[in-house]
């Protein structure tokens, strides 16, 4: 394919090789001779200029696609930016989605009993998620649901699932990532302490980790019906200062993604879910300021 490539971009110039040489063969005179080696010469310094530049457009590699990896404490997390990482993935980017826990205690919804079987289910079904948005398989880190801070039952897992993230974000080497802001969204607990390992790593500098590092909220709707959560979850508006359109057919791939949680989400929600006429951007708040300030009651600039 690059061989034919190069060769339909070097026909035009030797079309005006051979145009030249015509030019030189039909000479009548000494005068029209010296014209044409003339204009010969002319021909020859273009293509000698320009022959450089077709050789560096041909042979150079094309351009690698962005890589965009969501980090999440559970299968469902990445629900409420799933219409982006559809979008993306779309638009030929590598987009990855990293889970922490087995999903192994969230038995709510489900008449699947808790424990090793569930887990197997929850994997199922984030594998059929991860399809239905077109991006890759789900990287599964397999750690206890519910218990990613249990630092008295077990003082080396957070050291082990923050190796174990940036493990993962050195092989993927990522250009952006999203996880849940420093509320955890729901306010969930596992959901904070993942936020807290990935800005930890970002702002380290850890290898693979981009300075791209975006805060995935629920929307506000969704904030306003749930009941007996923490409250001051959502951040001020003036915050989501990314928004990201997406189109209709990113939020029907929102839907198929959202079918696939059988065991997250009752009947009901799930027909709600498939029957909402959702529009308008994804809203995202960037982690990291660069802003400089001397004085701590100024503004970052």
């Amino acid at each position: 394919m690059r061989k034919s490539m190069l060769l339909l971009r070097l026909l035009p110039l030797c079309s005006a090789v051979v145009f030249g040489l015509m030019r030189l063969v039909k000479a009548q005179s000494k005068t029209e001779s010296l014209r044409g080696v003339w204009q010969m010469v002319k021909y020859l310094f273009i293509v000698s200029a320009i022959s450089p530049l077709v050789f560096a457009q041909a042979t150079s590699p094309a351009r690698a696609p962005k890589t965009l990896v969501g980090i999440w404490a559970h299968s469902d997390d990445d629900a409420t930016v799933a219409p982006l990482l559809a979008r993306y993935a779309r638009e030929g980017a590598q987009v990855y989605s990293i889970i922490a826990t087995d999903g192994s205690r969230g038995c709510k919804h489900t008449t699947v009993p808790c424990g090793p079987e569930l887990a197997r289910v929850r994997a199922e079904e984030a594998r059929c998620s991860c399809d239905a948005l077109g991006i890759h398989p789900p990287i599964l880190l397999g750690f206890p649901d519910g218990k990613l801070g249990d630092y008295a039952d077990d003082p080396s897992l957070m050291s082990r699932l923050t190796e174990r993230i940036a493990e993962e974000l050195q092989k993927l080497n990522a250009d952006a990532l999203i996880t849940w802001g420093p509320d955890g969204g729901t306010g969930h607990p596992d959901h904070r302490i993942i936020s807290d390992v990935v800005t930890q790593l970002v702002r380290a500098g850890a290898p693979g980790t981009p300075e791209q590092l975006f805060y995935a909220y629920l929307p506000p709707m969704a904030m306003a019906s749930s009941q007996g959560g923490p409250s001051l979850l959502l951040p001020q508006k003036k915050y989501f200062t990314v928004q990201m359109p997406v189109t209709s057919a990113d939020y029907d791939a929102f839907r198929r993604a959202m079918a696939c949680q059988k065991t997250q989400f009752s009947a009901d929600e799930l027909k709600r879910i498939a029957a909402d006429p959702l529009t308008g951007p994804v809203r995202l708040v960037p982690a990291l300021s660069t802003g400089a300030a001397t004085d701590l009651f100024e503004p970052l600039h």
